[in-house]
């Protein structure tokens, strides 16, 4: 074990023991099932915690990550140093009127599914992304021509200096796939999503719709993080992909999907390094047929 191991003693001014993990596969926590060990994985039930965690963190000079879901996320083969800080079970979902009020580890399907419930649309998009709303924030998460940018009000973060405060829709500067939050480093800990009023058969109706296609046309029955790759401009990732005859392309247990080739999954066995080498070729490949540039879409942390 790493000597990071150590500082779970400090961590116990803060968490119960079952809050804490000692040595955890990190393949456990992400949806690709693939990458080593983090020292010490905390679970935090409150946002105090969170602030706390943090601020021990940077007095004891001890790294540290925020994950959520795992959903778009790989962690290298050599696992992560320090402090991974999960922020599932900081679920709660409230709705005041059309508006609806979610913290970081809310699943966005969840979201989508209590927006259902009261008849509010604009949220049907994010109704099959597997992630969280901290996640989904940071990075302006979208899908089927929605983002994030188009319902959230405002979002409580943790800034750089460990203070919690709240940002507007313009000073998150939420661009795609990138945001504020992400440039400086802030911690998501909640966010407003205003709503419109709709009508419930409608909303249901779009939502089956948005689910059928995410069935028919992703590999879902395979671990992966989503779309590896951003849209370059001009382009679409998994056409080009394709168009350079890499469909079903595999290294050790990484392979290009024979389903949709924008995203490389895990057919059994794979481990970071075999995902991390097919990115690199498909990345080359497409430099070389097309001149584009791929950049990847999934967050890639750990060491190797």
């Amino acid at each position: 074990m790493n000597h990071y191991v150590d500082f779970s003693k400090v961590l116990l001014s803060v968490y119960d023991e079952n809050d804490i993990e000692l040595n955890s596969p990190m393949g456990e926590h992400i949806y690709f099932k693939v990458g080593g060990p983090v020292d010490i994985l905390v679970n935090p039930r409150s946002k105090e915690q969170v602030v706390k965690t943090i601020g021990l963190c940077k007095e004891y000079n001890v790294p540290y990550i925020i994950i959520g879901n795992g959903s778009n996320i790989l962690v290298r083969d050599g696992g992560i140093r320090g402090v991974v800080i999960k922020i599932c079970k900081l679920d709660n979902i409230s709705v005041n009127c059309n508006e609806i009020v979610a913290e970081c580890g809310a699943l966005l399907s969840d979201v989508s599914k209590i927006a259902l419930e009261r008849s509010l649309t604009g949220f049907e998009f994010a109704c099959g992304i597997p992630g969280s709303v901290g996640g989904a924030v940071f990075m302006n998460a979208g899908a089927y021509d929605g983002e994030i940018s188009f319902v959230i009000k405002e979002a409580e973060v943790i800034d750089d200096k460990n203070n919690i405060i709240t940002l507007s829709k313009e000073e998150m500067e939420l661009g795609y796939r990138t945001s504020a939050i992400m440039s400086k480093g802030y911690v998501v800990l909640s966010a407003t999503f205003v709503l419109k009023k709709g009508e419930y058969n409608l909303i249901k109706q779009r939502i089956d719709e948005l689910t059928r296609k995410r069935e028919e046309k992703q590999p879902l029955e395979y671990p992966s993080a989503g779309s590896t790759f951003k849209r370059p401009p001009g382009y679409f990732a998994g056409k080009l992909i394709q168009d350079a005859g890499l469909k079903g392309f595999t290294i050790g247990g990484a392979a290009v999907s024979e389903k949709h080739s924008g995203f490389v999954i895990n057919k059994g066995g794979a481990t970071a390094k075999d995902v991390l080498d097919l990115i690199e070729h498909i990345k080359i490949t497409v430099k070389e047929r097309f001149d584009v540039d791929l950049h990847p879409e999934v967050r890639i942390i750990g060491e190797d």
